[in-house]
């Protein structure tokens, strides 16, 4: 059976185990994701071996389903979980009496035609994204088409979403995209990108290639890349200094890095700067260190001072990403304002959210999984007794949600700090 979390597990199983008839997949297991499992993956995705499908099911049932079907192994494929997870989930499959294992990475990156540059993390909300956007902006001033590849999100019909291409807003309507979908996918949209995703990412290579110079890989939850790269960029973070060597498989695209960005330094003491940067010069040596920096940038400072604001932030950056603030909150202490604590008036989902997260206090995760939760997230602002709405998450929530009160946007950009460059890196990259 296959530990994930509607990602990598399927395109593990595409690469690895879908052709291969002396092994049987008996299930997924699902976790981090709401309403994944109950599902099945579809026997068009599945292949000919598995004609009825390969069923999906919650993490807790690991125990029941290694005893029921008599497993052999647990592979564990997902992202962004502390080393003490890995090895409890370890201790549970071994105690049920099954052996537990990883695939090597050079079995599950497929081969390109074309350039492969990753960009990848050590935790979720290091400022990846951002950071993609602009390497692909330079790109394109360099002359370069890209086409930019994004770590599946397919939490619909897996079978409608195996190959997606996102080249317009109307795409993400046409997809049924979540508002996690739409967080990674617009901003790349509106840079005049194209991005790819989905669920079979063979057939998603291909397609890119076609149409591209360069793949970028869009890496997320600090997931190791699906694609070979020829260049890998990973970015570290010194608000959570030390995670760097306490995550999987962040600690794995660290020691592989050809390119390391100390992100979000003008935010950061200068001491834990100092001490994310002693630990990457000892973990990779040869890798590049880049700083670079998140620009917040504010439609509306005048509406914060003073003011009462319920902050909106990107949901999986606050969740299983660990941040308890982060940029709307940054601009919310800048400009004079006070964060609303939204917890008292959290409903539905985003009250069961507050629960399972109880590092969060100052500010409210955008969870939008399904119509059920976007409706959550919407009263939940509703009844929030607050002078002004910060949105501060990558796709403007206004133009899904209905907002009563006053709206401030908070945005952010990637901006280097110093030298190198990742200019410099990719001159030198282009020059061979």
């Amino acid at each position: 059976m296959i530990l994930g979390a509607a990602g990598r597990d399927f395109h593990d199983f595409n690469v690895v185990f879908r052709a291969d008839r002396s092994v049987e997949v008996v299930a997924f297991t699902a976790t981090q994701i709401p309403n994944i499992a109950g599902r099945v993956y579809p026997p068009v995705l599945a292949g000919p071996n598995y004609p009825d499908g390969i069923p999906i099911v919650a993490e807790a049932d690991l125990e029941r389903i290694i005893a029921g079907r008599d497993v052999d192994d647990v592979v564990f494929s997902y992202s962004d979980v502390s080393h003490a997870t890995v090895m409890h989930l370890v201790a549970r499959a071994q105690a049920a009496g099954a052996g537990f294992r990883f695939l090597a990475p050079n079995r599950t990156m497929l081969a390109s035609q074309r350039p492969v540059i990753s960009v990848c993390a050590v935790r979720t909300g290091v400022g990846k994204s951002p950071t993609t956007r602009h390497v692909a902006g330079l790109l394109s001033e360099r002359g370069r088409s890209v086409a930019i590849v994004r770590h599946p999100m397919p939490y619909g019909d897996l079978a409608a979403q195996a190959v997606q291409r996102f080249a317009t807003l109307e795409d993400l309507a046409r997809h049924d995209c979540t508002i996690e979908e739409m967080e990674e996918y617009e901003p790349h949209i509106r840079a005049g990108h194209v991005v790819f995703a989905g669920v079979d990412y063979e057939k998603i290579l291909r397609a890119a290639e076609g149409e591209a110079d360069i793949v970028l890989w869009d890496g997320g939850n600090n997931d190791l890349p699906f694609y070979a790269p020829d260049l890998e960029i990973v970015l570290v973070d010194p608000h959570r200094a030390g995670h760097e060597t306490r995550y999987y498989p962040g600690e794995s695209n660290l020691r592989r890095a050809d390119v390391v960005v100390v992100s979000k330094v003008a935010t950061a003491a200068p001491a834990r700067v100092a001490e994310l940067e002693a630990s990457v010069r000892e973990i990779c040596p040869t890798a590049r260190l880049i700083e670079g920096d998140l620009a917040i940038e504010v439609d509306h400072p005048e509406l914060l001072r003073g003011a009462r604001a319920l902050i909106v932030e990107d949901g999986p950056t606050t969740t299983h990403g660990g941040m308890s603030t982060g940029a709307g909150w940054v601009a919310v202490r800048d400009h004079g304002g006070t964060p609303v604590d939204p917890r008292p008036v959290a409903v539905g989902s985003i009250a069961d959210t507050f629960a399972r997260h109880p590092h969060l206090d100052a500010v409210l995760p955008a969870m939008g999984y399904g119509d059920a939760q976007i409706r959550d997230l919407e009263r939940t602002i509703a009844a929030a007794d607050a002078d002004v709405v910060v949105v501060a998450t990558p796709v403007d929530l206004r133009r899904l949600l209905t907002i009563r009160q006053p709206t401030v946007r908070v945005g952010y950009a990637y901006a280097d700090r110093g030298t190198p460059t990742l200019d410099d890196v990719l001159d030198d990259f282009l020059a061979g």
